[in-house]
């Protein structure tokens, strides 16, 4: 299976890049909808997005870049080959809430009703970004047999595009990319939820990612590593507490207080 989807000669065109693309341009559409929805400055949130996106970019390269370092001091230039894949959800995540904040902070807007509108535009864009793990053969899980996958109901190209190295894959890109195709439907519906708080949907985004992230990961054979732990797990584990904690937070008070449907008081001036 080619990684390339189109090669121009002068230049090539990997699907990787095309799928991540796709995953920004999904999500930032899925995050500027409900803007309009909320009545919420358009223009604060294209500014906000992009750089959010940017650093969120950066900050996924990096954290990949840390955790395999001592291959990264010997061959530095690859450190810019985003293109052969790479990029750590988590270092996004991170990097992309900390400008978040800051952001936020200074233009005296809520953090968590901004969070609350990202992360179903994050969640679909983390299930089709998934798709640039398939065609990079990248993520995914120990070695299977070729009747195991077809029994799952696995379409034949995914089945053939996993066998790697001569040996057919547990395709856990895939599993990760339902898990949060399927979080992405049940945030849509908890977002229309007359009395769901403001905080909630974030929350149920760390909750929900982590827990099956944590799974995920443990079936998979490239995972990151910290010492005898893959790191993706316990940044996991940190994340569904401190999800729990955000949505039931959240909860507190009368069920009238503090909604995420609240009209947006937040004045926004650049």
């Amino acid at each position: 299976m080619s990684r390339i989807a189109l090669d121009l000669g002068f230049i090539q065109i990997y699907w990787y890049t095309l799928f991540i693309l796709l995953a920004v341009l999904v999500g930032c559409t899925v995050i500027y909808l409900e803007v309009r929805k909320q009545k919420f400055n358009v223009d604060f949130f294209i500014n906000l997005l992009f750089y959010s996106i940017l650093f969120g970019l950066i900050g996924a390269r990096l954290y990949y870049v840390l955790f395999n370092l001592d291959y990264y001091l010997k061959y530095p230039i690859e450190i810019f080959e985003v293109w052969n894949g790479g990029l750590a959800i988590h270092g996004g995540i991170f990097a992309g809430l900390l400008f978040i904040i800051i952001y936020t902070h200074r233009y005296k807007v809520k953090t968590l009703k901004v969070l609350d509108m990202v992360t179903p535009g994050l969640l679909i864009g983390q299930a089709i970004g998934r798709w640039g793990n398939f065609f990079n053969q990248e993520a995914f899980g120990a070695i299977t047999t070729k009747e195991a996958i077809e029994k799952l109901g696995v379409p034949e190209a995914i089945v053939e595009g996993m066998k790697i190295d001569g040996f057919y894959r547990q395709p856990t890109f895939l599993y990760e990319s339902i898990w949060n195709f399927f979080g992405f439907l049940i945030l849509l519906m908890l977002r229309r939820y007359r009395y769901i708080k403001t905080g909630q949907l974030t929350g149920f985004y760390l909750m929900w990612y982590s827990f099956g992230r944590f799974f995920i990961e443990g079936m998979r054979t490239d995972s990151l590593m910290l010492g005898p732990l893959r790191i993706a797990q316990v940044v996991s584990v940190i994340l569904f507490i401190v999800g729990l904690i955000l949505f039931f937070f959240a909860k507190r008070g009368s069920k009238f207080d503090n909604l995420y449907k609240e009209e947006n008081k937040d004045e926004v001036r650049f």
